[in-house]
């Protein structure tokens, strides 16, 4: 059941001296252009389709590739490469290709350790279309054998828990429609249709489609996926009495034939097809009687690129004898021995050399590059250097693919590389037919570049519009009540609203990528305002490390004694979430940024309230009401507090991280030109913190003005506040912490001087209040990334309140004023103090 089987090429004179190596083929070397009954007794045999002249050229670049590469000098010498390739017309009739490739000596053992596992072939290409991929891909991809395939756009292969060694090189539906998109809004068209078929190539591009057009002022007028026996006139039709003039035709081959062959048909005249790189190129097309009436074929395909000796590489294949398998027989003869089109290319012979080098070359670079990429990673995992491989390394198929990943190399002047997903880097064209001439030409009219940015552009002055000038297109504008408001456009240059992620000058013509902004780390004021923090974490662990040498003082023990290293702790921990403000943001970072400050600091906060109640407590509720101190005391009511607000305090946070959890979104709002007014109100509320100030000089204020006045070529990355009520909810429940702390303290007032922290309490308290109002302000007034920065120090200033207040004067006593920390110091106050509430 093998088309064509050639194990080893000889470069030199015996087989002893060369590496052989097998590489896998699947070409569809058959059309299947009617439809199959899923619930029938006969399987389709490949013979009764027509001969598929595109598949026959993509085995010969295949073929050519390798043919190049045992011919080179320096990529893998004394290495030989092999192939063995199947004709993959059909899912049913051809999946034992894919289990003849990972059998092992004929058979299969399933759960083979892959130190042990060596299957027949090292890698595969193929096969052609996204369905027959993802049907057999599973099959390969479970044992880590690289399929480099050529013609396999779904979005869902570059998911790398599903299809571990699917490498591509081609562009995948999500670049292919971004590439789309980028040519419907370059024109200002906004009234589509897109027309596909029945298959994951199609269905997964109209998901995309739908996906992106959101708040590009695109409105997708029409969209059906078609099945091969559909009436293609009817859909047609209603395009027309929709006044849809822009068809997005993202279909293979057979499907597009359909509805361009019933286009003309039709006489649908006058519409502008953009053809998805499936079949934009395709030939036959091109030579359609009548389809120059049709309108303007506007195609997406690669960046064309000839391949030096392929032409006469086709030429001596034709003059010499046929391949291995392939013969001359009839197709009756075929039939009555009911042989399978898998055991012989029969009537390959037929083509021209012509036929073959004429063909469309859609997807000739991404196998020319499948194969080199297969060399260029067994080159590296032998390592070969530019005479001779190792001859004493064992290949194994994952091996390859730990080095395809990190490829980066030059083929016949283009850039080969792959992502983190094994998806290619995008080269690819706008290209136009040029039907006025035998055989039909295309012409290259615009590019799309994605590295090592974003490029599109399209020469206007190249576009022949089919009535000779300006396009008189109707803009219909739609809206979500399916009301629909007609417009008339006459000319290319209509203003169209540019993407949330675009920009454009006034009077421009077209919209250009936002570039992304964020605070870096090797910023000026990120770097100040990180070593600020830093300083402030070692602050705070010596005076925990005071507190805990002199744990049994009685400064120590009036401070709160261990609730003291709880406090400590929450702010050290608080602190710790200042590092995450800076760098590009994720999720885990919007989440360490926020979620964990409020919470900690709300620790710290909590502590404080219990603190200030105790010394009311033992000072004046003691003796007024005996009992409820009783209890208090009875029962630690303090720690039992703690607990209660900290684990209310958590849930709400964990709720607000789960309904809608802080992620980063890019912002594009209009600034705001008050940053001078909130930078001074910010330096003014932030008095105790001279890093403030310093922060902020260190930024040229007039530079500042002038780029959030420019900024309309930004997108700021921020993190989302997430849903508003549980948001307020988090905030409320520090904040009433705060004001029951503030009240305390207000109570305790008059105590003894040793035990009256209420000044200490309520400067901090006060402090941070002022300080989240002018964050606040500033959140709801400006937008710069600056104001991310001005976030984190708001969380310094109020961590600063209380070490600043609390913390520093007890350790100051404990250092410099020994002699107030003691026993008897502590009962001298409180008996000058009883005997002045004594005499009042």
């Amino acid at each position: 059941m093998l088309l064509s089987s050639i194990y080893v090429f000889l470069l030199y004179f015996t087989n002893c001296f060369l590496l052989h190596y097998l590489l896998g083929g699947l070409f569809a070397l058959h059309e299947i252009d009617h439809v199959t009954p899923v619930f029938t007794l006969e399987t389709t045999e490949c013979f009764w389709h027509s001969t598929a002249k595109s598949g026959y050229k993509m085995l010969q670049v295949m073929k050519f590739a390798v043919e190049e590469i045992n011919n080179s000098t320096t990529l893998l010498p004394n290495v030989s490469l092999g192939y063995e390739i199947f004709d993959h017309c059909s899912n049913t009739r051809n999946f034992h290709s894919a289990l003849s490739f990972i059998s092992k000596n004929g058979s299969i053992r399933p759960k083979e350790k892959l130190n042990n596992y060596q299957p027949k072939v090292i890698a595969l290409t193929g096969p052609y279309g996204s369905t027959r991929t993802i049907t057999v891909a599973p099959l390969i991809t479970m044992d880590l054998i690289p399929m480099v395939n050529y013609g396999a756009t779904s979005y869902a292969l570059s998911n790398k828990l599903q299809f571990p060694s699917f490498v591509r090189t081609n562009p995948s539906n999500k670049d292919l429609i971004e590439m789309i998109i980028h040519i419907i809004r370059w024109f200002g068209w906004n009234w589509v249709a897109f027309l596909g078929s029945q298959d994951d190539y199609s269905s997964d591009g109209l998901k995309l489609f739908n996906k992106y057009i959101n708040n590009t002022g695109i409105c997708l007028a029409y969209q059906e996926g078609l099945s091969l026996n559909a009436n293609y006139s009817l859909t047609l039709k209603k395009i027309d009495k929709l006044n849809i003039n822009v068809i997005v035709i993202f279909a293979l081959t057979q499907y597009a034939s359909k509805i361009i062959k019933a286009a003309i048909a039709n006489n649908i005249q006058d519409k502008v097809w953009i053809a998805s790189h499936s079949w934009a190129m395709n030939q036959q097309l091109a030579r359609e009687p009548g389809i120059r009436k049709i309108g303007t074929v506007i195609g997406i395909a690669e960046r064309l690129l000839s391949f030096p000796g392929f032409n006469e590489f086709v030429y001596n294949k034709a003059r010499g004898t046929t391949d291995v398998g392939c013969n001359d027989r009839a197709e009756s003869e075929v039939q009555s021995k009911n042989e399978t089109c898998n055991q012989d290319c029969d009537y390959c012979s037929l083509m021209t050399a012509e036929d073959i080098i004429n063909e469309s070359p859609t997807h000739s670079f991404a196998i020319y590059s499948a194969i080199y990429t297969i060399a260029h990673a067994l080159h590296k995992v032998l390592q070969c250097d530019t005479n001779k491989c190792h001859r004493n390394i064992t290949v194994k198929p994952y091996m390859l693919l730990e080095e395809i990943k990190k490829l980066n190399f030059s083929l016949n002047g283009r850039q080969v590389k792959y992502d983190d997903n094994y998806d290619p880097t995008i080269h690819y064209a706008v290209v136009l037919r040029r039907t006025d001439v035998k055989p039909p030409q295309f012409k290259v009219v615009g590019t799309y570049e994605k590295l090592p940015e974003i490029t599109f552009t399209i020469d206007n002055t190249r576009m022949p519009w089919h009535d000779n000038g300006s396009v008189m297109f109707p803009i219909l504008k739609c809206y979500q009540n399916n009301h629909f408001i007609l417009e008339y456009n006459w000319d290319p240059y209509t203003c169209f609203l540019c993407a949330e992620s675009e920009w454009s000058d006034e009077g421009s013509t077209t919209c250009n990528t936002r570039s992304v902004v964020y605070p870096q780390f090797t910023e000026i004021p990120s770097i100040i305002v990180m070593i600020f923090t830093v300083f402030l974490i070692i602050l705070l662990i010596a005076v925990f490390c005071l507190f805990a040498y002199n744990y049994d003082t009685p400064v120590v023990k009036s401070a709160g004694g261990n609730m003291c290293f709880l406090m400590l702790t929450s702010l050290i921990l608080s602190s710790i979430s200042v590092f995450f403000f800076f760098g590009k943001p994720t999720s885990v970072f919007c989440l360490l940024r926020n979620a964990i400050f409020a919470f900690f600091f709300t620790v710290c906060i909590s502590c404080l309230t219990v603190r200030s109640f105790q010394i009311i407590c033992v000072f004046k509720m003691a003796a007024q009401f005996p009992k409820v101190h009783s209890l208090w005391v009875k029962h630690n009511g303090q720690w039992l507090f703690i607990a209660f607000s900290s684990f209310i305090h958590l849930i709400s946070c964990v709720i607000w991280m789960t309904v809608s959890p802080d992620k980063p979104i890019a912002d594009s709002w209009t600034f705001k030109d008050q940053i001078m007014l909130i930078l001074a109100l910010h330096c003014i509320f932030f008095f105790n913190s001279f890093v403030s100030c310093v922060v902020w000089m260190t930024v040229d204020p007039v530079k500042l003005i002038a780029d959030t006045l420019t900024s309309k070529d930004q997108l700021l990355l921020i993190c989302e506040r997430g849903n508003p009520i549980t948001l307020t909810i988090v905030v409320f429940i520090s904040w009433f912490l705060g004001f029951l702390c503030l009240l305390f303290s207000y109570m305790g007032r008059d105590l003894p001087k040793n035990y009256n922290e209420a000044k200490s309490i309520t400067f901090s308290l006060i402090l941070y209040y002022l300080t989240w109002i002018a964050y606040f302000t500033a959140y709801l007034t400006i937008k710069s990334k600056y104001l991310i920065t001005l976030n984190a120090m708001a969380q310094i200033s109020s961590i600063n309140g209380i070490i600043f207040s609390y913390f520093i004067p007890k350790s100051y006593i404990i250092i410099f004023q020994p002699q107030k920390n003691t026993s008897t110091y502590f009962q001298t106050s409180i008996q000058n103090y009883t005997q002045t509430i004594s005499r009042s």
